[in-house]
């Protein structure tokens, strides 16, 4: 159940009761300022809002529109209606997506220290050749986010937004990258390191992975999107990566001429992550609101759809060249 509250201007109320009709409400006049509460099932959620912003003139600053969600509601009425309401496909709404991806975009000391003592942790797991500590470092990294949040800004035609998120994914990325270098070459002074098996894995370039992350990416948006813990869907895709770019500081140090193999599984792995992220907002019919933003939503996801096919394809055929 939700609770939408709209101040209205007196000029504006009558508008909304004709949205409102055959719904159950109340409402109140405060120094001017109509206060209309409505209660509705969560399913009906993005469509009343939609209605209501559709004849509400946000742009005076009088004029909100409030959505929260009350811990119960004692109500018989309430309760027939929610047996009543027809069984919809569950829809975040996009005011909540983009409240939900706004730090994203942003790089802070947070994501930095979380995704290297991820990398350092991997790189561990990787010189032991202990997969399970491999797997535990994908914990600890931040890494869904900035994939998550380029998806919706792109489904939302945002695309300032979409490229600061691909300037935090790439900048996480790079301090994984010159991290395990760096870490690599001290621990190589002290300690002879060899290239262990986990490591060997992940020099052989493969079109599968690619493709596995594809449907990595749709599945991690698509469940982060259903509310799953972000540490949860972040983990598949920092399984995808994670290690991959680890490698590729470790054998900048060790092994030279394997750099552009990683280089490559990298590559694959973000473009592929990126690929399915697209896709399942694309499933999810993340769009504006209005329809004048979603046809410049729609020509920024074409686009991008159609540079990360090419991508894709791309690295298919030198993954395959290379492969056979």
């Amino acid at each position: 159940m939700k609770k939408i509250v709209v101040h209205v201007r007196e000029d504006g109320h009558e508008k909304i009761e004709e949205v409102l009709e055959g719904l159950h409400y109340t409402i109140s006049l405060v120094q001017d300022i109509y206060q209309i509460t409505i209660y509705t099932p969560e399913e009906n959620l993005d469509d009343l809002i939609e209605k209501i912003q559709a004849v509400l003139d946000l742009r005076y600053n009088e004029n909100i529109i409030e959505v929260s969600t009350p811990e119960f509601v004692i109500s018989s009425l309430l309760k027939r209606a929610e047996k009543k309401v027809e069984k919809k496909e569950e829809k975040t709404p996009v005011e909540k997506l983009l409240d939900t991806v706004k730090d994203y975009g942003t790089l802070d000391l947070e994501k930095l220290s979380l995704t290297s003592i991820a990398g350092l942790v991997a790189l561990s797991g990787l010189l032991l050749d202990n997969q399970t500590i491999i797997i535990g470092a994908m914990l600890l990294s931040p890494i869904m986010g900035p994939i998550y949040g380029f998806s919706v800004y792109a489904a939302l035609g945002k695309i300032e937004n979409a490229l600061r998120c691909l300037g935090v994914l790439a900048a996480l990325l790079l301090g994984v990258l010159v991290l395990s270098a760096v870490a690599t070459f001290l621990i190589n002074l002290v300690i002879p390191l060899t290239l262990t098996e986990e490591i060997a894995t992940r020099l052989v370039v493969n079109p599968i992975y690619t493709i596995m992350a594809v449907l990595l990416g749709f599945a991690a948006v698509v469940a982060f999107n259903r509310g799953t813990s972000e540490v949860i869907a972040g983990v598949a895709i920092a399984a995808a990566i994670i290690p991959p770019t680890v490698v590729a500081g470790l054998v900048l140090v060790l092994q030279p001429m394997s750099m552009i193999t990683t280089a490559l599984l990298v590559a694959g792995q973000v473009v592929g992550l990126i690929a399915g992220a697209l896709v399942a907002v694309t499933v999810l019919k993340i769009k504006p609101r209005d329809t004048r933003d979603q046809n410049v939503a729609k020509r920024y996801v074409t686009w991008s759809v159609a540079l990360i096919v090419l991508l894709i394809v791309l690295l298919l055929w030198i993954s395959w060249l290379m492969w056979s």
